[in-house]
């Protein structure tokens, strides 16, 4: 069994002893305390908290635990079901909460859940402040409220129409183009909440013809959930038959975003963002923002178009952050996950489908078409494991001296950039290893990078 306590809440398996898996008492437990937190830093007067969950087994039994604990803490709960994260996040503003909590292991396997844990202005809360949920948590810092000061559960069921109207109503989205291109369009949604909203995001687009693979919204995921090529033969051999000129998938919670080429071969998900940040940057120029371990492609892409491009650490939160701060108009992560804040700052993939397929109408081209045009790299995911005993942050101090001649970020770990590759090192948090991300213009290429800095790391650790 297993137990994750992060700044963005709790995610486990289901079942076990308290405090070694996701248990009711570990679920209370959390909620209660990210309640208690909430109450101190909101400044909204509803005393309300918005709950979404995706279709995992495991989410009614853990949405009613949630809840029941938000109305036992004197909270009034917006219940508003099968939602996915970005849903989740737009209903928190509409309704004027003080938070929301969304119930989804994003990409991991059925047996996981989560408590993903949204501010006030539903994005992930900060560093500090998940981290203070976390003290709470320990402490049992919470007082349940009395029999008159509980809250109540209101139930509401319309969310997914409202965030497709929303991104209909989005200026880049050409809804009248995409009609006329006449798109068949294939969805692979591994049977949660994408199933539902996905192609109801389509037809709302004028898509006649969409194929719907594992679009049925049980929780069991028909493969593993993370929209990685080894996890999508399904949707690729269909897409080889040339049924379809386009092919979407998204994971349980649909904030990130895959797409599939007309000849069945992988967009990548890289390159997700790339294709929107293309066609955003062509009608509204602005700097873009995405993690250190993702393509340098946005980078050379938006200097293409003549702006400028910034990388964060790792992680939504820091990507949204620094896209603040840059007043950047497009950015997100190399997993798919594509923030566009006209929408909301949050990674959503019904944004992505509508702009990528607006791109696509209007470009005339094919997906493989538009993929031959971006700048060509990459990316391969290595890890080094080393004993409890070794000190990682040294290692890694002696890796950015040994590279000092070379262009360094260390904002986050160690980015090592090179002329036309670069490598990126960061510590584990639950585990002794080092992460390797390193890119380059061929996989041979990404795979040599890591292996030559594997070699380094390891004869510091001899």
């Amino acid at each position: 069994m297993s137990l994750i306590k992060s700044i963005s809440g709790i995610r486990g398996t289901i079942g076990g002893p308290a405090g070694e898996g996701l248990t009711p008492i570990d679920i209370v437990k959390f909620t209660a305390a990210y309640a208690r937190f909430i109450s101190t830093i909101s400044t909204r007067a509803s005393h309300l908290i918005v709950v979404g969950r995706d279709a995992r087994l495991s989410g009614e039994m853990v949405d009613s635990l949630v809840c029941g604990t938000l109305v036992a803490m004197g909270f009034d709960v917006v219940n508003i079901g099968l939602a996915s994260t970005p849903t989740t996040e737009i209903a928190v503003t509409d309704q004027k909460a003080c938070g929301g909590i969304i119930l989804t292991a994003s990409h991991n396997p059925r047996q996981w859940n989560a408590l993903k844990l949204l501010n006030e202005d539903g994005e992930f809360l900060s560093d500090a402040q998940g981290k203070e949920v976390l003290r709470i948590a320990e402490a049992e810092d919470f007082t349940f409220a009395p029999v008159d000061r509980l809250g109540k559960v209101y139930t509401v069921n319309n969310y997914n129409l409202r965030h497709i109207e929303q991104v209909l109503a989005l200026d880049l989205v050409d809804k009248d183009a995409i009609a006329a291109a006449d798109f068949t369009v294939a969805v692979d949604a591994v049977n949660s909440v994408g199933g539902v909203v996905i192609p109801q995001l389509l037809r709302a687009l004028g898509v006649k013809n969409i194929i719907t693979l594992n679009c049925d919204p049980t929780g069991n995921f028909a493969h593993t959930p993370e929209p990685i090529p080894e996890n999508l033969t399904e949707i690729s051999d269909l897409m080889k038959r040339g049924v379809a000129d386009v092919g979407f998938v998204v994971d349980p919670d649909v904030d990130r975003l895959a797409i599939v080429m007309e000849n069945g071969e992988m967009f990548v998900e890289e390159y997700t963002l790339v294709a929107v940040a293309d066609y955003i940057l062509s009608h509204t120029p602005g700097s873009t923002v995405s993690n250190l371990s993702s393509s340098r492609a946005l980078r050379d892409v938006t200097r293409a178009h003549g702006c400028t491009y910034n990388a964060s650490a790792v992680g939504e939160v820091n990507v949204t952050t620094l896209m603040k701060e840059t007043g950047a108009v497009i950015g997100g992560e190399g997993n798919g996950g594509v923030i566009y804040p006209a929408a909301h700052y949050g990674r959503d993939a019904l944004v992505g489908v509508a702009l990528f397929l607006t791109l696509l109408a209007k470009s005339g081209k094919k997906v493989s078409e538009l993929k031959a045009g971006y700048p060509q790299y990459m990316i391969a995911k290595n890890k080094i494991e080393l004993t409890p005993d070794i000190d990682v942050d040294a290692i890694l101090e002696a890796v950015k001296e040994k590279y000092a001649g070379e262009q360094i970020t260390d904002i986050d770990g160690v980015k090592i950039d090179f002329a036309d590759s670069w490598v990126h090192l960061r510590k584990s948090n639950t585990e002794p290893i080092i992460r390797i991300y390193s890119e380059a213009a061929t996989m041979e290429e990404a795979d040599a990078l890591a292996a030559s800095i594997k070699e380094v790391i390891q004869s510091l650790t001899r």
